[in-house]
């Protein structure tokens, strides 16, 4: 489990195909203090780290991360939003956080406002995804709330600090981020479908 808040923004090294799966070989400053097996959240998707180099780490993402995530078009040498998972001693300073992408948006509006920065995202309007006013969404693994929510699209303004240890600096109109919507109103919208 994670909490949205990024530890630390890795390099994308090089990315190896083995199958139908992707090895990415990730260079960060968190990396050597990693283990094989631990969980870290690589723009919101949760991977198992599998093998340490010299400065970074491997991670393998499988078909089905590749289709539902934006991993799949990553390119050697793009920055990734790292964070490790919460300890059981830990504070949430952002939200609950799975680290289980449920679909890719596409970023529609970035606008500069006197020193802060507001996007727009879209996301697919028949998928059953909501997102509510002020209700909380992860965006590329970072805890944000969101406004103006409609039925396939909501803002976001992102703060100096935050726009400078992530990868929100590099966005561009059109780009694919990872969206993992709140656990809690998945769970009340599943339920709710049932009656």
């Amino acid at each position: 489990m994670f909490t949205g808040i990024i530890e630390t923004v890795g390099r994308l090294r090089n990315l190896e195909k083995s199958g139908g799966n992707i090895n990415f070989f990730v260079e960060s400053t968190i990396s050597k203090e990693l283990n094989i097996d631990q969980s870290v959240s690589h723009n919101g998707v949760c991977l198992t780290v599998v093998d340490l180099i010299d400065g970074g780490h491997v991670v393998t993402a499988v078909e089905e991360t590749l289709t539902r995530s934006n991993l799949g078009i990553l390119k050697a040498g793009e920055e990734i939003n790292l964070e490790r998972s919460m300890p059981a001693s830990g504070r949430f300073d952002g939200h609950i956080v799975q680290g289980h992408v449920d679909e890719v948006g596409i970023c529609s509006e970035i606008l500069e406002k006197d020193g802060s920065f507001e996007f727009e995202f879209q996301y697919a309007l028949n998928s059953k995804n909501i997102t509510v006013e002020k209700g909380s969404i992860c965006i590329n693994g970072v805890s944000l709330t969101c406004y103006d929510s409609g039925p396939d699209k909501f803002k976001v303004t992102i703060i100096p600090y935050t726009y400078g240890h992530t990868n929100f600096k590099f966005l561009k109109l059109g780009n694919k981020v990872n969206l993992e919507f709140d656990i809690i109103g998945k769970y009340i919208q599943r339920i709710l479908s049932h009656n």
